[in-house]
Protein backbone atom coordinates (compact mmCIF):
# COMPACT_ATOMS: atom_id res chain seq x y z
CA UNK A 1 0.00 0.00 0.00
CA UNK A 2 1.46 3.33 -0.91
CA UNK A 3 -0.17 6.68 0.36
CA UNK A 4 1.16 9.91 -0.06
CA UNK A 5 -0.36 11.96 2.89
CA UNK A 6 -2.70 10.82 5.82
CA UNK A 7 -5.69 12.64 4.10
CA UNK A 8 -5.75 9.51 1.99
CA UNK A 9 -6.66 7.90 4.99
CA UNK A 10 -9.53 9.34 5.92
CA UNK A 11 -8.86 10.53 8.91
CA UNK A 12 -11.17 12.83 11.21
CA UNK A 13 -10.73 16.68 10.98
CA UNK A 14 -9.62 16.56 14.47
CA UNK A 15 -6.53 13.86 13.67
CA UNK A 16 -5.76 15.53 10.81
CA UNK A 17 -5.55 19.10 12.32
CA UNK A 18 -3.58 17.82 15.40
CA UNK A 19 -0.76 15.60 12.93
CA UNK A 20 -0.75 18.81 10.78
CA UNK A 21 0.77 20.76 14.49
CA UNK A 22 2.78 18.00 15.01
CA UNK A 23 4.46 18.84 11.84
CA UNK A 24 3.31 15.51 10.38
CA UNK A 25 2.83 15.22 6.47
CA UNK A 26 3.46 11.23 5.49
CA UNK A 27 2.50 7.74 7.19
CA UNK A 28 5.46 5.88 7.72
CA UNK A 29 5.75 2.35 6.12
CA UNK A 30 4.06 1.04 9.77
CA UNK A 31 1.45 3.53 9.98
CA UNK A 32 0.28 3.43 5.71
CA UNK A 33 0.06 -0.26 6.39
CA UNK A 34 -1.85 -1.00 10.27
CA UNK A 35 -3.97 2.22 10.32
CA UNK A 36 -6.74 1.49 7.21
CA UNK A 37 -7.02 -2.37 8.87
CA UNK A 38 -6.82 -1.06 12.38
CA UNK A 39 -9.89 1.38 11.44
CA UNK A 40 -11.83 -0.98 10.08
CA UNK A 41 -11.61 -2.55 13.38
CA UNK A 42 -9.41 -5.72 12.03
CA UNK A 43 -7.08 -7.52 14.82
CA UNK A 44 -3.85 -6.73 13.70
CA UNK A 45 -0.29 -8.05 14.48
CA UNK A 46 2.61 -5.47 13.63
CA UNK A 47 5.96 -6.17 13.72
CA UNK A 48 8.11 -2.42 13.49
CA UNK A 49 11.38 -1.58 15.47
CA UNK A 50 11.93 1.48 17.73
CA UNK A 51 11.63 4.84 15.68
CA UNK A 52 9.13 3.44 12.79
CA UNK A 53 6.51 5.23 14.20
CA UNK A 54 4.69 2.43 15.66
CA UNK A 55 2.80 4.70 18.74
CA UNK A 56 0.80 6.96 15.87
CA UNK A 57 0.33 3.33 13.93
CA UNK A 58 -2.09 2.45 16.66
CA UNK A 59 -2.86 6.01 18.44
CA UNK A 60 -4.50 7.14 15.53
CA UNK A 61 -6.98 4.43 15.09
CA UNK A 62 -7.80 4.06 18.62
CA UNK A 63 -8.51 7.72 19.08
CA UNK A 64 -10.60 7.45 16.00
CA UNK A 65 -13.46 4.77 17.39
CA UNK A 66 -13.33 6.73 20.68
CA UNK A 67 -17.07 7.95 21.55
CA UNK A 68 -16.22 10.74 23.71
CA UNK A 69 -19.75 11.37 24.94
CA UNK A 70 -19.13 7.81 26.87
CA UNK A 71 -17.33 8.29 30.38
CA UNK A 72 -16.02 5.01 30.61
CA UNK A 73 -12.79 2.73 29.64
CA UNK A 74 -12.96 2.15 25.81
CA UNK A 75 -9.54 1.33 25.10
CA UNK A 76 -6.40 -0.24 26.93
CA UNK A 77 -2.91 0.09 25.93
CA UNK A 78 -0.44 -2.22 27.89
CA UNK A 79 3.09 -1.12 28.10
CA UNK A 80 6.48 -3.09 29.40
CA UNK A 81 7.69 0.18 32.08
CA UNK A 82 6.57 3.67 32.78
CA UNK A 83 8.60 5.45 31.15
CA UNK A 84 6.93 4.15 27.86
CA UNK A 85 3.42 4.40 29.29
CA UNK A 86 3.85 8.06 29.80
CA UNK A 87 5.68 8.31 26.37
CA UNK A 88 2.53 6.94 24.85
CA UNK A 89 -0.24 8.65 26.84
CA UNK A 90 1.42 11.88 25.78
CA UNK A 91 1.39 11.02 22.30
CA UNK A 92 -2.13 10.06 22.73
CA UNK A 93 -2.85 13.06 24.12
CA UNK A 94 -1.22 14.76 21.24
CA UNK A 95 -2.77 13.27 18.70
CA UNK A 96 -5.77 14.13 20.43
CA UNK A 97 -5.51 17.70 21.51
CA UNK A 98 -8.26 18.89 19.32
CA UNK A 99 -11.03 16.09 19.97
CA UNK A 100 -13.38 17.17 21.99
CA UNK A 101 -13.71 15.73 25.85
CA UNK A 102 -10.93 13.36 25.23
CA UNK A 103 -9.10 11.90 28.62
CA UNK A 104 -6.47 9.63 28.54
CA UNK A 105 -4.73 8.58 31.84
CA UNK A 106 -1.42 7.06 32.28
CA UNK A 107 -1.54 4.35 35.36
CA UNK A 108 2.00 2.17 36.65
CA UNK A 109 3.42 1.57 39.42
CA UNK A 110 5.51 3.99 41.67
CA UNK A 111 2.65 6.81 41.64
CA UNK A 112 0.11 7.38 44.35
CA UNK A 113 -3.07 4.94 42.84
CA UNK A 114 -5.64 7.15 45.08
CA UNK A 115 -4.40 9.66 41.95
CA UNK A 116 -5.13 7.40 39.37
CA UNK A 117 -8.09 6.08 40.86
CA UNK A 118 -9.79 9.66 40.77
CA UNK A 119 -8.29 9.62 37.07
CA UNK A 120 -10.41 7.04 36.26
CA UNK A 121 -13.44 7.89 38.03
CA UNK A 122 -13.75 11.09 36.37
CA UNK A 123 -14.18 9.32 33.49
CA UNK A 124 -11.09 8.33 31.60
CA UNK A 125 -11.84 6.66 28.08
CA UNK A 126 -8.12 5.47 27.19
CA UNK A 127 -5.94 3.92 29.84
CA UNK A 128 -2.15 3.68 29.10
CA UNK A 129 -0.41 1.45 31.70
CA UNK A 130 2.25 -1.49 32.64
CA UNK A 131 0.68 -4.66 33.17
CA UNK A 132 1.43 -4.85 37.08
CA UNK A 133 -0.41 -1.54 38.12
CA UNK A 134 -3.36 -2.59 35.69
CA UNK A 135 -3.93 -6.00 37.02
CA UNK A 136 -3.84 -4.09 40.63
CA UNK A 137 -6.92 -1.65 39.63
CA UNK A 138 -8.41 -4.36 37.98
CA UNK A 139 -8.57 -6.59 40.96
CA UNK A 140 -9.44 -3.49 43.18
CA UNK A 141 -12.18 -3.21 41.20
CA UNK A 142 -11.19 0.52 40.50
CA UNK A 143 -11.10 -0.26 37.04
CA UNK A 144 -14.02 -1.59 34.36
CA UNK A 145 -13.04 -2.74 31.14
CA UNK A 146 -15.99 -4.83 30.23
CA UNK A 147 -16.94 -2.72 27.71
CA UNK A 148 -13.66 -2.49 26.13
CA UNK A 149 -13.90 -1.41 22.72
CA UNK A 150 -9.72 -2.22 22.05
CA UNK A 151 -6.48 -3.71 23.96
CA UNK A 152 -3.08 -3.10 22.25
CA UNK A 153 -0.21 -4.72 23.30
CA UNK A 154 2.90 -2.30 23.01
CA UNK A 155 6.22 -3.42 22.78
CA UNK A 156 4.88 -7.24 23.39
CA UNK A 157 8.01 -9.29 23.37
CA UNK A 158 9.96 -7.00 26.03
CA UNK A 159 6.91 -7.76 28.53
CA UNK A 160 7.15 -11.33 27.57
CA UNK A 161 10.75 -11.05 28.61
CA UNK A 162 10.07 -9.22 31.72
CA UNK A 163 8.01 -11.74 32.99
CA UNK A 164 4.56 -10.30 32.06
CA UNK A 165 3.08 -12.97 30.58
CA UNK A 166 0.58 -14.55 33.31
CA UNK A 167 -0.62 -10.80 33.89
CA UNK A 168 -1.36 -9.79 30.12
CA UNK A 169 -3.25 -13.10 29.86
CA UNK A 170 -5.14 -12.06 33.04
CA UNK A 171 -5.91 -8.87 31.62
CA UNK A 172 -7.12 -10.33 28.21
CA UNK A 173 -9.47 -12.71 30.00
CA UNK A 174 -11.43 -9.76 31.62
CA UNK A 175 -11.86 -8.12 28.29
CA UNK A 176 -14.73 -8.93 26.33
CA UNK A 177 -14.45 -11.30 23.95
CA UNK A 178 -15.59 -8.82 20.62
CA UNK A 179 -12.93 -5.99 21.15
CA UNK A 180 -10.31 -5.52 18.97
CA UNK A 181 -6.35 -6.86 20.02
CA UNK A 182 -3.76 -4.60 18.36
CA UNK A 183 -0.18 -6.40 19.04
CA UNK A 184 2.67 -4.60 18.30
CA UNK A 185 6.19 -6.30 19.02
CA UNK A 186 9.81 -5.75 17.55
CA UNK A 187 10.30 -9.63 17.20
CA UNK A 188 8.22 -12.40 16.94
CA UNK A 189 9.21 -14.81 19.39
CA UNK A 190 7.22 -18.45 19.67
CA UNK A 191 5.40 -17.15 22.70
CA UNK A 192 4.05 -14.04 20.69
CA UNK A 193 2.89 -16.54 18.58
CA UNK A 194 0.75 -18.32 21.10
CA UNK A 195 -0.61 -14.91 22.69
CA UNK A 196 -1.74 -14.30 18.90
CA UNK A 197 -3.49 -17.78 18.43
CA UNK A 198 -5.39 -17.64 21.40
CA UNK A 199 -6.59 -14.12 22.11
CA UNK A 200 -6.53 -12.35 18.29
CA UNK A 201 -9.44 -13.28 15.80
CA UNK A 202 -7.57 -13.98 12.85
CA UNK A 203 -5.38 -10.72 12.05
CA UNK A 204 -3.86 -9.05 9.69
CA UNK A 205 -0.22 -9.01 9.70
CA UNK A 206 2.28 -6.36 8.95
CA UNK A 207 5.58 -6.57 9.14
CA UNK A 208 8.00 -3.52 8.65
CA UNK A 209 11.62 -4.37 8.49
CA UNK A 210 14.24 -1.99 6.79
CA UNK A 211 16.63 -3.69 4.39
CA UNK A 212 19.27 -1.52 6.23
CA UNK A 213 18.25 -0.51 9.67
CA UNK A 214 19.39 3.11 10.34
CA UNK A 215 22.70 2.68 8.32
CA UNK A 216 22.04 5.34 6.23
CA UNK A 217 21.67 7.68 9.06
CA UNK A 218 23.82 6.02 11.71
CA UNK A 219 27.82 5.70 11.61
CA UNK A 220 28.45 2.42 13.47
CA UNK A 221 31.79 1.69 14.77
CA UNK A 222 33.29 -0.67 17.45
CA UNK A 223 36.31 0.33 19.34
CA UNK A 224 38.29 -3.15 20.96
CA UNK A 225 38.97 -2.28 24.17
CA UNK A 226 39.30 -3.92 27.79
CA UNK A 227 37.49 -3.66 30.48
CA UNK A 228 40.12 -1.33 32.53
CA UNK A 229 40.30 0.90 29.95
CA UNK A 230 36.62 1.43 29.40
CA UNK A 231 35.96 4.55 31.01
CA UNK A 232 38.61 6.16 30.03
CA UNK A 233 38.06 4.81 25.80
CA UNK A 234 34.58 6.44 26.56
CA UNK A 235 35.66 10.00 27.99
CA UNK A 236 37.90 10.31 24.93
CA UNK A 237 35.22 9.68 22.66
CA UNK A 238 32.90 12.14 23.91
CA UNK A 239 36.22 14.96 24.31
CA UNK A 240 37.28 14.24 20.18
CA UNK A 241 33.33 14.00 19.55
CA UNK A 242 32.32 16.82 21.41
CA UNK A 243 29.02 15.03 22.40
CA UNK A 244 26.15 17.18 23.56
CA UNK A 245 23.58 14.65 24.19
CA UNK A 246 24.97 11.00 23.93
CA UNK A 247 23.08 7.89 25.86
CA UNK A 248 25.27 4.84 27.28
CA UNK A 249 23.85 1.80 27.82
CA UNK A 250 25.26 -0.74 30.25
CA UNK A 251 24.29 -4.13 31.02
CA UNK A 252 23.19 -3.91 34.67
CA UNK A 253 21.78 -1.64 37.24
CA UNK A 254 25.40 -2.04 39.24
CA UNK A 255 27.65 -1.07 36.21
CA UNK A 256 25.22 2.29 35.36
CA UNK A 257 25.54 3.74 38.83
CA UNK A 258 29.68 2.93 39.02
CA UNK A 259 29.92 4.34 35.49
CA UNK A 260 27.63 7.80 36.84
CA UNK A 261 29.88 8.06 39.15
CA UNK A 262 33.21 8.02 37.77
CA UNK A 263 31.92 10.49 34.97
CA UNK A 264 30.62 12.55 37.65
CA UNK A 265 33.87 12.73 39.48
CA UNK A 266 35.45 14.26 35.92
CA UNK A 267 32.94 16.90 35.52
CA UNK A 268 30.50 15.55 33.50
CA UNK A 269 26.97 16.21 33.93
CA UNK A 270 25.60 12.78 33.68
CA UNK A 271 22.35 10.63 35.38
CA UNK A 272 21.53 6.78 34.96
CA UNK A 273 18.38 5.20 35.09
CA UNK A 274 17.45 1.85 35.84
CA UNK A 275 14.88 -0.39 37.28
CA UNK A 276 15.58 0.29 41.11
CA UNK A 277 15.17 4.15 41.00
CA UNK A 278 12.03 5.38 42.51
CA UNK A 279 9.03 6.73 39.52
CA UNK A 280 9.84 10.36 40.77
CA UNK A 281 13.45 10.12 40.78
CA UNK A 282 13.47 8.25 36.43
CA UNK A 283 10.79 11.69 36.24
CA UNK A 284 13.09 14.24 37.39
CA UNK A 285 16.36 12.47 35.53
CA UNK A 286 14.43 12.25 31.89
CA UNK A 287 13.07 15.72 32.57
CA UNK A 288 16.51 16.76 32.94
CA UNK A 289 18.18 15.00 30.18
CA UNK A 290 14.97 16.62 28.16
CA UNK A 291 15.87 19.87 29.14
CA UNK A 292 19.84 19.31 28.60
CA UNK A 293 20.90 19.81 32.26
CA UNK A 294 22.12 16.42 32.06
CA UNK A 295 23.40 15.88 28.54
CA UNK A 296 24.84 11.97 29.44
CA UNK A 297 22.08 9.47 30.30
CA UNK A 298 23.64 6.19 31.01
CA UNK A 299 20.66 3.44 31.05
CA UNK A 300 19.71 0.05 31.56
CA UNK A 301 18.10 -1.90 27.99
CA UNK A 302 14.70 -1.88 30.10
CA UNK A 303 14.82 1.37 31.88
CA UNK A 304 15.81 3.17 28.61
CA UNK A 305 12.05 1.80 27.07
CA UNK A 306 10.68 5.14 26.56
CA UNK A 307 13.31 7.28 26.08
CA UNK A 308 12.34 10.09 23.50
CA UNK A 309 14.63 12.51 22.44
CA UNK A 310 15.04 13.60 19.20
CA UNK A 311 18.24 14.98 19.44
CA UNK A 312 20.14 12.55 20.70
CA UNK A 313 23.71 12.42 18.94
CA UNK A 314 25.47 9.45 20.11
CA UNK A 315 24.93 6.04 21.29
CA UNK A 316 27.31 4.09 23.25
CA UNK A 317 27.19 0.30 23.92
CA UNK A 318 29.62 0.81 26.88
CA UNK A 319 28.45 -3.23 27.21
CA UNK A 320 27.42 -5.39 24.49
CA UNK A 321 23.78 -6.26 24.51
CA UNK A 322 23.82 -10.25 23.98
CA UNK A 323 20.68 -10.12 21.97
CA UNK A 324 21.23 -8.33 18.27
CA UNK A 325 17.60 -7.09 18.98
CA UNK A 326 18.63 -5.00 21.79
CA UNK A 327 21.02 -3.39 19.68
CA UNK A 328 19.27 -2.18 17.47
CA UNK A 329 16.85 -0.86 19.98
CA UNK A 330 19.78 0.72 21.37
CA UNK A 331 21.29 2.48 18.15
CA UNK A 332 17.46 3.60 17.21
CA UNK A 333 18.07 6.13 19.89
CA UNK A 334 19.98 8.48 17.80
CA UNK A 335 19.51 9.30 13.88
CA UNK A 336 15.78 10.43 14.68
CA UNK A 337 13.89 12.50 12.72
CA UNK A 338 16.10 12.93 9.31
CA UNK A 339 19.42 13.52 11.34
CA UNK A 340 22.49 11.68 11.45
CA UNK A 341 23.88 10.09 14.28
CA UNK A 342 26.62 7.74 15.47
CA UNK A 343 26.74 4.44 17.50
CA UNK A 344 30.18 2.95 18.95
CA UNK A 345 30.57 0.05 20.61
CA UNK A 346 33.01 -1.09 23.04
CA UNK A 347 34.37 -4.86 22.36
CA UNK A 348 36.15 -6.96 24.76
CA UNK A 349 37.33 -10.52 23.28
CA UNK A 350 34.54 -12.42 24.11
CA UNK A 351 31.87 -9.90 22.95
CA UNK A 352 33.44 -10.64 19.50
CA UNK A 353 31.05 -13.01 18.60
CA UNK A 354 28.09 -10.93 19.37
CA UNK A 355 29.23 -8.74 17.30
CA UNK A 356 29.60 -10.78 14.42
CA UNK A 357 25.84 -12.10 15.25
CA UNK A 358 24.95 -8.02 15.65
CA UNK A 359 26.27 -7.08 12.13
CA UNK A 360 24.82 -10.08 10.26
CA UNK A 361 21.55 -9.36 12.08
CA UNK A 362 21.79 -5.55 11.52
CA UNK A 363 22.90 -5.82 7.89
CA UNK A 364 24.81 -2.73 7.83
CA UNK A 365 28.43 -2.64 8.46
CA UNK A 366 30.14 -1.98 11.80
CA UNK A 367 33.66 -0.58 11.25
CA UNK A 368 36.76 -0.72 13.54
CA UNK A 369 37.51 3.01 15.08
CA UNK A 370 40.80 4.19 16.41
CA UNK A 371 41.11 5.05 19.87
CA UNK A 372 41.68 8.90 20.04
CA UNK A 373 44.98 9.81 21.40
CA UNK A 374 45.60 12.46 24.47
CA UNK A 375 47.07 14.63 21.91
CA UNK A 376 43.89 14.70 19.66
CA UNK A 377 41.52 15.15 23.00
CA UNK A 378 43.68 18.03 24.19
CA UNK A 379 43.62 19.75 20.95
CA UNK A 380 39.68 18.99 20.70
CA UNK A 381 39.73 20.80 23.82
CA UNK A 382 41.11 23.29 23.38
CA UNK A 383 39.82 24.50 20.14
CA UNK A 384 36.76 24.31 21.93
CA UNK A 385 37.77 26.76 24.78
CA UNK A 386 39.51 29.07 22.36
CA UNK A 387 35.76 29.07 20.33
CA UNK A 388 34.36 30.16 23.91
CA UNK A 389 36.82 32.63 24.15
CA UNK A 390 35.99 34.25 20.87
CA UNK A 391 31.88 34.29 21.41
CA UNK A 392 32.64 35.48 25.25
CA UNK A 393 34.65 38.54 23.13
CA UNK A 394 32.26 39.43 20.77
CA UNK A 395 29.15 40.07 23.37
CA UNK A 396 27.91 43.42 23.43
CA UNK A 397 27.85 43.18 27.38
CA UNK A 398 30.00 44.91 29.66
CA UNK A 399 32.98 41.80 31.25
CA UNK A 400 32.74 41.71 35.04
CA UNK A 401 36.12 40.84 34.98
CA UNK A 402 37.70 43.57 32.70
CA UNK A 403 39.12 45.33 36.04
CA UNK A 404 41.31 42.04 36.76
CA UNK A 405 42.71 42.43 33.74
CA UNK A 406 43.37 46.12 34.11
CA UNK A 407 45.23 45.42 37.23
CA UNK A 408 47.80 43.06 35.72
CA UNK A 409 48.17 45.29 32.90
CA UNK A 410 48.81 48.36 35.42
CA UNK A 411 51.00 45.68 37.34
CA UNK A 412 53.48 45.38 33.94
CA UNK A 413 52.13 42.34 32.89
CA UNK A 414 51.70 42.26 29.22
CA UNK A 415 48.41 40.68 27.14
CA UNK A 416 50.73 37.74 26.05
CA UNK A 417 51.69 36.67 29.43
CA UNK A 418 48.36 37.12 30.46
CA UNK A 419 46.53 35.20 28.17
CA UNK A 420 49.08 32.13 28.57
CA UNK A 421 48.87 32.11 32.17
CA UNK A 422 44.92 32.07 32.23
CA UNK A 423 45.16 29.09 29.14
CA UNK A 424 47.88 27.24 31.44
CA UNK A 425 45.23 27.43 34.54
CA UNK A 426 41.97 26.55 32.58
CA UNK A 427 43.70 23.76 30.38
CA UNK A 428 46.82 22.75 32.02
CA UNK A 429 46.01 20.71 34.98
CA UNK A 430 43.37 18.63 32.51
CA UNK A 431 46.44 18.06 29.92
CA UNK A 432 48.45 17.08 32.82
CA UNK A 433 45.91 14.16 33.90
CA UNK A 434 45.52 13.44 30.22
CA UNK A 435 49.44 12.86 30.15
CA UNK A 436 48.58 10.26 32.93
CA UNK A 437 46.04 8.06 30.72
CA UNK A 438 48.73 8.02 27.76
CA UNK A 439 48.77 4.36 28.53
CA UNK A 440 45.74 3.78 26.67
CA UNK A 441 47.43 4.94 23.41
CA UNK A 442 49.75 2.00 23.91
CA UNK A 443 46.54 -0.89 24.14
CA UNK A 444 45.06 0.48 21.41
CA UNK A 445 47.93 -0.60 19.11
CA UNK A 446 48.56 -3.58 20.96
CA UNK A 447 44.76 -4.32 21.51
CA UNK A 448 44.36 -3.84 17.68
CA UNK A 449 47.26 -5.93 16.42
CA UNK A 450 45.86 -8.98 18.63
CA UNK A 451 42.38 -8.37 17.40
CA UNK A 452 43.54 -8.44 13.84
CA UNK A 453 45.25 -11.27 13.80
CA UNK A 454 44.04 -14.12 12.17
CA UNK A 455 43.91 -17.61 14.56
CA UNK A 456 41.03 -19.25 15.87
CA UNK A 457 38.68 -16.44 15.89
CA UNK A 458 39.75 -15.27 12.02
CA UNK A 459 39.04 -12.50 9.91
CA UNK A 460 38.85 -8.50 11.16
CA UNK A 461 37.60 -9.56 14.45
CA UNK A 462 40.79 -11.10 15.56
CA UNK A 463 42.34 -13.93 17.99
CA UNK A 464 41.90 -14.41 21.33
CA UNK A 465 44.91 -16.38 22.28
CA UNK A 466 47.06 -13.30 20.49
CA UNK A 467 44.41 -11.29 22.62
CA UNK A 468 45.18 -12.90 25.88
CA UNK A 469 49.07 -12.75 25.33
CA UNK A 470 49.78 -9.27 23.76
CA UNK A 471 47.10 -7.31 26.07
CA UNK A 472 48.27 -8.60 29.31
CA UNK A 473 52.16 -8.20 28.77
CA UNK A 474 51.68 -4.67 27.50
CA UNK A 475 48.93 -3.62 30.36
CA UNK A 476 50.89 -5.43 33.46
CA UNK A 477 53.41 -2.11 32.68
CA UNK A 478 51.06 0.83 32.80
CA UNK A 479 52.00 2.88 35.47
CA UNK A 480 48.44 4.03 36.47
CA UNK A 481 47.05 0.46 36.23
CA UNK A 482 48.76 -2.28 39.08
CA UNK A 483 48.16 -5.73 40.65
CA UNK A 484 47.62 -5.86 44.41
CA UNK A 485 47.21 -9.07 46.31
CA UNK A 486 44.85 -9.47 48.99
CA UNK A 487 44.13 -12.78 50.70
CA UNK A 488 45.78 -14.48 48.16
CA UNK A 489 43.36 -13.31 45.01
CA UNK A 490 44.31 -10.69 42.53
CA UNK A 491 42.59 -7.14 42.18
CA UNK A 492 43.75 -4.42 39.61
CA UNK A 493 43.29 -0.93 40.99
CA UNK A 494 44.20 2.61 39.48
CA UNK A 495 46.88 4.94 41.03
CA UNK A 496 47.61 7.38 39.36
CA UNK A 497 50.79 9.39 40.02
CA UNK A 498 49.92 12.76 41.67
CA UNK A 499 46.95 11.18 43.89
CA UNK A 500 47.22 11.72 47.26
CA UNK A 501 44.37 8.95 48.89
CA UNK A 502 42.07 10.22 51.85
CA UNK A 503 39.76 7.89 53.87
CA UNK A 504 36.60 9.53 54.92
CA UNK A 505 34.81 7.64 58.18
CA UNK A 506 31.56 7.30 56.25
CA UNK A 507 30.82 3.64 53.81
CA UNK A 508 27.98 1.69 52.69
CA UNK A 509 26.45 1.29 56.16
CA UNK A 510 25.83 5.22 55.98
CA UNK A 511 23.92 5.09 52.92
CA UNK A 512 26.00 7.39 50.83
CA UNK A 513 26.84 7.08 46.88
CA UNK A 514 29.98 8.17 45.74
CA UNK A 515 27.75 10.53 43.86
CA UNK A 516 27.26 11.93 46.91
CA UNK A 517 30.83 12.02 48.13
CA UNK A 518 31.36 13.77 44.99
CA UNK A 519 29.23 16.55 45.40
CA UNK A 520 29.64 16.82 48.73
CA UNK A 521 33.65 17.37 47.90
CA UNK A 522 32.95 19.49 45.20
CA UNK A 523 31.01 21.49 46.82
CA UNK A 524 32.49 22.27 49.71
CA UNK A 525 35.51 23.15 48.91
CA UNK A 526 35.65 24.60 45.74
CA UNK A 527 37.57 21.11 43.68
CA UNK A 528 36.25 20.49 40.51
CA UNK A 529 35.02 16.92 39.38
CA UNK A 530 38.05 15.97 37.16
CA UNK A 531 40.88 16.60 40.20
CA UNK A 532 38.86 13.77 42.10
CA UNK A 533 39.82 10.08 41.06
CA UNK A 534 38.69 6.96 41.77
CA UNK A 535 36.27 5.99 44.92
CA UNK A 536 36.37 3.44 46.68
CA UNK A 537 33.36 2.79 48.94
CA UNK A 538 33.37 0.03 51.60
CA UNK A 539 31.26 -1.13 54.60
CA UNK A 540 32.40 1.48 57.30
CA UNK A 541 34.78 3.71 55.51
CA UNK A 542 35.53 5.44 51.91
CA UNK A 543 38.72 5.74 50.02
CA UNK A 544 38.62 8.97 47.70
CA UNK A 545 41.67 9.44 45.32
CA UNK A 546 42.13 13.57 45.27
CA UNK A 547 44.83 15.33 43.28
CA UNK A 548 47.42 16.19 45.35
CA UNK A 549 48.09 19.70 45.12
CA UNK A 550 44.06 19.72 46.84
CA UNK A 551 44.69 17.19 49.31
CA UNK A 552 45.00 19.44 52.37
CA UNK A 553 42.39 21.64 51.17
CA UNK A 554 40.00 18.65 50.97
CA UNK A 555 40.92 17.64 54.50
CA UNK A 556 40.59 21.32 56.38
CA UNK A 557 37.23 21.80 54.96
CA UNK A 558 35.68 18.47 54.96
CA UNK A 559 36.21 18.01 57.95
CA UNK A 560 33.32 17.28 60.21
CA UNK A 561 30.92 18.43 57.56
CA UNK A 562 27.77 16.13 56.83
CA UNK A 563 26.96 13.97 53.90
CA UNK A 564 23.46 12.94 54.24
CA UNK A 565 23.42 14.03 57.87
CA UNK A 566 26.52 12.20 58.68
CA UNK A 567 29.05 13.92 60.48
CA UNK A 568 32.86 13.22 58.59
CA UNK A 569 36.34 13.27 59.52
CA UNK A 570 38.54 12.69 57.07
CA UNK A 571 42.78 11.58 57.12
CA UNK A 572 45.49 10.85 54.85
CA UNK A 573 44.66 6.76 54.11
CA UNK A 574 47.60 4.71 55.27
Amino acid sequence: MSLVTFEQLSLSSEVQQALQTMGFSAPSPIQAQAIPFALEGRDLLGQAQTGTGKTAAFAIPTLENIDTTLPYVQALVLCPTRELALQVSEEFGKIGQYIPRLSVLAVYGGESIDRQIRGIKRGAQIIVGTPGRVIDHLKRGTLQIDQLRTIVLDEADEMLNMGFVDEIESILRFAPEDRQTLLFSATMPEAIMRLTKKYQRDPEIVKVIPQNLTANRIEQTYFPVREAYKAELLIRLIEVNDVKIGVIFCNTKQRVDELVATLQARGYMAEGLHGDLTQMTRTVVMNKFRQGIVNLLVATDVAARGIDVDDVEVVFNYDIPHDPEYYVHRIGRTGRAGKSGKAFSFVERYDVRNLKNIERYARAPIVKGEIPTVAEVQKRRQARFLLQCKEEMLKATQNDYQHLVDEMLGEGFTLEQITAALLKLQLGEQNQRDALQEALAQQNTQTRDSYDKGGRQGGKYGNRRDERRGGERGGSRDRFQQRERSGGSTRTRFSEEGMTKIQLSIGKEHNVSKADIVGAITGETGVRGHDIGLIRVYDEYTHVDVQSSHAQKVLQKMQHRRIKGNAVTLEIAQ
